[in-house]
């Protein structure tokens, strides 16, 4: 799409972001055949029973659900209520609460009772997960594709940072850092109406993620292009009057929204260095507005926070 060819990372067909299953969610005996049985051939289920009443219940569901939302997708949860689901209950003999089950391939392959420390649910999860992944030998690794991505991004290999994004999005839809990463390689291809569609069509779970959060900055910025003519006149009115940080900051803005990114980090950093505490730090609030901009792992944020550094504690 962007004119670059790009690394071979996964021979799997590419589609864009689409609806799936929510990964946290209650069923009861009506749906549980669809939502647990059936959703278990395609990806690992933890069927978690609890109750209203029940004290180890509350401390256990917690854990759980930031173990599954930590697995980018890769495992669901779904919670039932035992006092309204007694026969779901009998059918498994569940005789105490909590009990989870983790069910693959339609049957339940492992479980537990009682509260568990973080890492005995960690390690429960993680063995569900890799049973599904020996399972599923076309299955991407994530965290790994996720690293070349953002190293494609990094270095402006925008067709292969598209089709990293685009293959962790087709085994997880809800992947915020692959759905904000497929934002940014539109607004670095200059796409900025194909990066607000993203946006407008962003699931609700994404659009509270930092990721998108910082997206959105991006895109923020990206739509602030300034004319040439706008471009010379600040670049003059801060040279002409260097002791004006107010100018130095309109600058910056300007040269980021027109690309010269570098540019407008050295601008802040001057700025900086004059007078780190003028109108309230707003130089350095501007740069870190930048930096989660441009994304933590850009070369220009790393060096960028450096300096920032240098002069902040030197």
């Amino acid at each position: 799409m962007f004119g670059s060819k790009p690394r071979n990372i996964q021979p799997s067909a590419v589609r864009a972001p689409g609806a799936q299953q929510e990964t946290i969610f209650d069923v009861g005996t009506a749906d549980f055949e669809t939502k647990v049985m059936a959703a278990s051939m395609e990806k690992p289920v933890i069927v978690d029973f609890w109750a209203p009443w029940c004290g180890p219940c509350k401390q256990l569901m917690p854990v759980l659900e930031r173990a599954v939302q930590a697995a980018g997708g890769e495992v669901l949860l779904a919670k039932v209520n035992l006092d309204e689901n007694p026969e779901l209950a009998g059918a498994l003999r569940v005789q105490s609460v909590p009990t989870v089950f983790g069910f693959w391939g339609g049957q339940p392959v492992d479980a537990f009772q009682g509260a568990q420390p973080e890492s005995a649910v960690q390690s429960f999860i993680d063995k569900l997960v890799q049973a599904a992944r020996a399972a599923r030998p076309d299955a991407i690794d994530i965290p790994e594709v996720l690293k070349i991505a953002a190293e494609a991004l990094g270095a402006s290999d925008l067709q292969t940072a598209q089709s990293a994004y685009a293959q962790i999005l087709q085994q997880d839809e809800k992947n915020a850092h692959a759905y904000a990463g497929m934002i940014r390689t539109f607004i670095a291809a200059g796409m900025i109406k194909q990066a607000q569609g993203l946006v407008a069509g962003a699931p609700e779970e994404i659009t509270k993620a930092s990721e998108f959060e910082a997206a959105l900055t991006a895109l923020e910025l990206a739509q602030n292009v300034p004319s040439s003519d706008e471009l010379l006149a600040l670049e003059k009115k801060a040279a002409d009057n260097p002791e004006d940080l107010d100018a130095k900051c309109a600058l910056a803005e300007v040269q980021f929204g027109a690309d010269q990114k570098e540019q407008a980090i050295e601008t802040l950093l001057a700025a900086i260095a004059q007078d780190r505490e003028w109108n309230d730090q707003e130089a350095r609030k501007t740069l870190l507005r930048f930096f989660e901009a441009l994304g933590h792992s850009d070369p220009l944020t790393i060096a960028g926070r450096k300096k920032l550094s240098r002069l902040l504690f030197s």
